[in-house]
């Protein structure tokens, strides 16, 4: 994976219909080759311009985002942002029916949400909460999972929190297929999620002290 300056856009992990007919391949298109390469470029020319970036990785751009220069913060946190979250998105998902949490991943969910079916509905109402763009995750912060939702192109990294699953509730992710259905964009994403990259990214986060956001998703009235 290309983490550094120059940055390029690489291949999906899989065809661009191999996620059908769940997510369509005119979206896989116009989702990686040409939402994503804007992204791209675009944080290309902020750290052209601003060459004391350079020797940050994409994860270091975000998870320092409040220490850089307050004119960088927000055309970092947009554009370090869409890159990172796309890219997230884009590996967080595989062929259909190809994998399901692993025996630990599933132990903590049930843990923290009762059950999977629980963990599916909480995320499924993070993901509509979402008022016109952005993101719902499953992260884990302070050593537990937590269901949370970032505006825009936001990230998790930036309050400290480790990211494990991500989905795009940008319209560019569903509307070719689902018109304005976000509710059944969520059910068939929940179709492909790549459970096997979760239980790793589970696996290499767990245990890990990160400072705590402020700004977990509330479902049902209860912290999740």
């Amino acid at each position: 994976m290309n983490c550094f300056y120059p940055f390029i856009n690489t291949p999906l992990p899989y065809s661009y219909d191999a996620l059908m007919p769940f997510i369509d391949e005119t979206t896989m298109h116009l989702h990686h080759d040409r939402h994503l390469q804007t992204y791209i470029d675009n944080l290309n020319a902020v750290i052209e311009a601003n060459p004391c970036l350079a020797h940050y990785s994409l994860e270091e751009l975000l998870t320092n985002l409040r220490g850089l220069p307050t004119a960088l913060q927000l055309p970092v946190r947009n554009q370090a942002g869409g890159v990172y979250n796309h890219r997230f998105f884009f590996d967080g998902m595989e062929r259909p029916g190809q994998s399901t949490p692993d025996a630990e991943l599933s132990g903590a969910l049930n843990r923290q949400f009762h059950d999977f079916n629980t963990f599916q509905s909480l995320f499924k109402e993070a993901a509509l909460s979402v008022f016109g763009s952005g993101y719902a995750w499953l992260v884990l912060e302070c050593g537990r999972l937590r269901i949370t939702v970032t505006p825009n192109q936001d990230s998790p990294l930036v309050c400290g929190q480790y990211p494990l699953l991500n989905l795009d509730v940008w319209e560019h992710a569903y509307y070719l297929k689902h018109y304005n259905l976000r509710a059944a964009y969520v059910d068939d994403w929940f179709r492909v999620v790549n459970w096997n990259m979760v239980s790793r990214r589970f696996q290499a986060g767990h245990g890990r002290r990160r400072g705590c956001c402020e700004v977990p998703f509330r479902g049902m009235g209860h912290m999740i």
